[in-house]
């Protein structure tokens, strides 16, 4: 705990577009968690490169993605919003972390099986032990409490198992993590394969629409989404593509599934569509404006990266100083 609050830690990959699904499943949540929990939002710019990155087009994407935290209403006072690169505990805590994970346990993770088969030309070490410094990202900070997706459970079990044999052998150490269980955000699915989450890796652009999408694209992609030929607006599993339409105007209006199903009762797949694409426009367009204005402000950004550095330095050294201790690593003379 931190001055009186419990921890809370979660990040984004600075790879690809944020997409709508992304503000409405995670980011747009984030906001609310600063009164109640001492926050840290990172910008996790080392696990992109466990797939190569363009270095320029890396750094770009992170800069953005941390303007974004703070376009869409996370305030960096509040919250300790930072590139997880700037703080050098992530990687010294992993490499300590790593001697204390079997490799039957990374062997069962899933995204390592999915991602191989994605990058076989590639299949690194970092790729591997990626669940290792996801650990360390998490218990550097003594997080109580992590977001999570279904897809990320198995990394947050592995984490809990691995702080519990670290406690076990050396005492208590590691505060042991929970998944956060709060108001749940809206799951957007793929607008061309409503099977499949809304994605910023998506090979097809038309599934998904990213933050940055002006109002003509976002009507364009919102009209061409999949839906069925039943041709009667239901909120059913029967008709996926058309209930995910109903989660993206719900959660941008703020209307509940089924008030949104009376409010077009007897209107066509058209018109619904094009009231999606207005409904997410109106969202998005503050959000956009807002980031134009503060990547403008490259000082502001610039100091909200280094103070918040500074504030992740200060925070994960307190507990990286313990680990290391614990194991055996000789004291620094000062």
């Amino acid at each position: 705990m931190i001055d009186g609050k419990k921890v809370l830690f979660s990040g984004m990959q600075a790879t690809g577009n944020l997409t709508l699904g992304n503000y409405l499943g995670a980011l747009k949540n984030w906001i609310t968690l600063s009164d109640e929990y001492e926050c840290f939002y990172s910008v996790v710019d080392m696990h992109s490169i466990t797939v190569r990155q363009d270095p320029a087009v890396l750094r770009k994407r992170a800069r953005n993605l941390l303007t974004l935290y703070i376009a869409a209403g996370l305030d960096p006072k509040k919250n300790c919003i930072y590139y997880q690169s700037h703080a050098s505990g992530h990687a010294e805590l992993a490499w300590i972390l790593n001697c204390f994970t079997y490799m039957g346990e990374l062997n069962r993770m899933t995204q390592f099986k999915d991602k191989s088969a994605k990058h076989a030309d590639n299949i690194n070490a970092g790729l591997f032990t990626y669940p290792v410094l996801m650990a360390a990202d998490i218990l550097l900070y003594q997080a109580d409490v992590v977001p999570v997706g279904v897809d990320q459970m198995q990394h947050l079990e592995l984490t809990r198992n691995i702080a519990e044999r670290f406690n076990n052998i050396y005492g208590d150490v590691f505060t042991v993590p929970e998944a956060y269980i709060g108001k749940v955000g809206a799951k957007i699915m793929s607008l061309q394969d409503p099977t499949k989450k809304m994605s910023k890796s998506d090979e097809n652009p038309n599934g998904s629409i990213y933050l940055m999408d002006d109002p003509d694209t976002i009507m364009r992609k919102c009209k061409r989404a999949v839906t069925d030929s039943e041709a009667c607006i239901r909120y059913t599993d029967q008709q996926p593509g058309l209930k995910n339409l109903i989660d993206i105007y719900s959660a941008c209006s703020g209307c509940t599934p089924q008030e949104t199903v009376k409010a077009f009762e007897g209107k066509g797949y058209g018109d619904f569509k094009a009231a999606v694409g207005e409904a997410v426009i109106s969202v998005l367009k503050p959000l956009q404006e807002e980031f134009d204005r503060l990547s403008k402000d490259k000082a502001y950004i610039d100091g909200i990266i280094k103070d918040n550095a500074e504030k992740a330095n200060y925070f994960s050294a307190k507990t990286l100083r313990k680990v290391q201790r614990k194991v055996g690593f000789p004291d620094r003379i000062r």
